[in-house]
């Protein structure tokens, strides 16, 4: 039986920040209620159309921590209900530390919670004012040690760079508060100004960094947090050994999953489909199909997001065919310019390749 990954987004927040485009809104606990009622109906319907095994949840939003432990127990229930859910599964949350003083991980951890998400971003107060987050740096450090506390021993912070105003000491101090933590995984995102933002409103006036800036960030990060013991494993993504987000591996390995909630996307059985940034929609399951995927130019675009790379030996299994000699043809000339590396086993991208992994990627996935 195949495995799958299985993502439920929570679409509400308390405020929005102010670099956020993500599909959510503001909601009291009337609709808390209405939205549970309906995910968990979803869920079971689901349940009855699929028969995969699943071994990783991801509640993910939006801020799922605002439904509060007891409506995040009722859906995980409904989840052990209607599917075969692994024994060991990884079952993660998305918090703020804005939003859990009520939350009781006790409570989660007991009915197989297992890992945590936190929205860090800085460490630094002023950037996290900048950035319209609604915590404070020592909220942050509060929420993991209440964790820790509780059970949870496989905690991520997420921290972003080339956020205005902020310095190469102010990264550096971040991503060692991240390690004094004690955390096992960091994402690290580049500051992107999506339309519809108050960003991209005020973009003339924040000062923004040019991609050199930008790039100097990231290469300062992948340092940084290699001699602090976490290794990149994706683009935006490090962690102690054994502690990579299995779930999110998924979305990169090009492997099945399902995802509920409005604006959620699915690939199973070769199909692409979501719902759309519509509640009454997902509440009558009404999904839009997407595209085919699955195909060999899809998973060496994703592949090449890991670090391990477009891996011979897994492409050849899974498509019954070599990797094309005008691929790795391409990839040696690009080699040349330090985008990435060739051996006998994979096509790995280079710091400097993941940096322009856009362009990259889509000239080599030209070459299947």
């Amino acid at each position: 039986m195949n495995e799958i990954g299985l993502y439920i987004h929570i679409p509400f927040c308390d405020g929005k920040c102010n670099y956020c485009s993500f599909f959510s809104r503001k909601a009291d606990e009337i609709e808390y209620d209405i939205y549970t009622d309906n995910l968990i109906k979803i869920i079971g319907i689901w349940g009855e159309k699929i028969n995969k095994r699943v071994d990783s949840v991801y509640f993910g939003g939006g801020t799922p921590s605002l439904l509060g432990h007891k409506r995040l127990i009722d859906i995980l229930s409904s989840v052990y209900e209607s599917f075969d859910v692994s024994s060991g599964a990884e079952i993660t949350i998305e918090v703020n530390p804005s939003s859990t003083q009520e939350l009781d991980f006790s409570a989660l951890s007991a009915v197989g919670f297992n890992r945590l998400s936190i929205g860090l971003q800085s460490s630094d107060d002023h950037e996290l004012q900048t950035l319209g987050r609604r915590h404070l740096a020592s909220d942050a450090v509060d929420t993991v040690n209440r964790a820790k506390q509780s059970g949870f021993d496989n905690i991520s912070l997420d921290v972003m760079l080339a956020i205005p105003g902020q310095t190469a000491e102010s990264l550096d101090r971040t991503l060692e508060f991240c390690a004094d933590a004690g955390v096992t995984h960091i994402s690290s995102y580049i500051l992107k100004i999506e339309q519809g933002t108050p960003f991209y409103r005020d973009r003339d006036k924040l000062g923004l960094f040019n991609d050199d800036e930008q790039a100097a960030f990231y290469e300062q990060t992948v340092s940084k947090l290699d001699s602090l013991g976490y290794k990149q494993y994706e683009i935006s993504n490090f962690s102690l050994p054994g502690k990579e987000s299995r779930h999110n591996l998924h979305y990169w390995r090009d492997e099945e999953y399902l995802g509920l909630g409005p604006s959620a996307h699915s690939f199973i059985d070769g199909k692409r489909f979501f719902y759309d940034n519509d509640f009454d929609g997902f509440y009558n399951d009404i999904t839009l199909f997407e595209s085919e995927g699955g195909d060999s130019e899809e998973y060496i675009m994703l592949a090449l997001r890991l670090s391990e790379g477009l891996v011979f030996k897994k492409y050849e299994a899974r498509f019954n065919k070599p990797v094309s000699d005008d691929l790795t043809a391409a990839a040696k000339e690009l080699e040349k310019n330090g985008l990435c590396t060739v051996s006998d086993n994979n096509i790995a991208l280079t710091v400097k390749g993941f940096l322009v992994s856009n362009a990259v990627i889509a000239y080599l996935s030209e070459k299947t």
